[in-house]
């Protein structure tokens, strides 16, 4: 009996284990984004995560939400810096997220300073 249930709690590990690493190591999707960095902050309650928001059209009716790990200090400091300035982002989708990584799939991996295409020159 106790061989059966060692195997089971075996097999749920590792079937976590596999999910965790197909998460983490294949992503959806790389690519950028652009727009007016309208939030950056360290929230919640049991797990704290920066999360933020671009708004990528005139009237903010485009928001993008993002968060970044925890470990990627010179992008969070990057996006401290640039809070209300337009920015081009860099990012990986995942598949899916899990709670003390983040709120979004879309996780920050750079950080550009970029011109506003409402303010250029004609």
């Amino acid at each position: 009996m106790k061989k059966i249930l060692f195997s089971i709690l075996g097999v749920i590990i590792l079937l976590f284990l596999a999910w965790f690493a197909f998460i983490y190591f294949v992503p959806y999707s790389k690519g950028t984004r652009s727009g007016e960095l309208i939030k950056f902050s360290y929230k919640g309650a049991v797990f704290k995560t920066w999360e933020g928001e671009i708004s990528q059209g005139i009237s903010g009716a485009q928001i993008f939400k993002f968060s970044v790990l925890d470990n990627k200090e010179q992008v969070i400091k990057d996006l401290q810096d640039n809070d209300g300035n337009y920015v081009k982002l860099t990012y990986i989708e995942r598949y899916g997220t899990f709670s003390f990584w983040g709120d979004s799939k879309y996780f920050i991996t750079g950080v550009e300073e970029a011109e506003s295409p409402h303010f250029r020159d004609r």
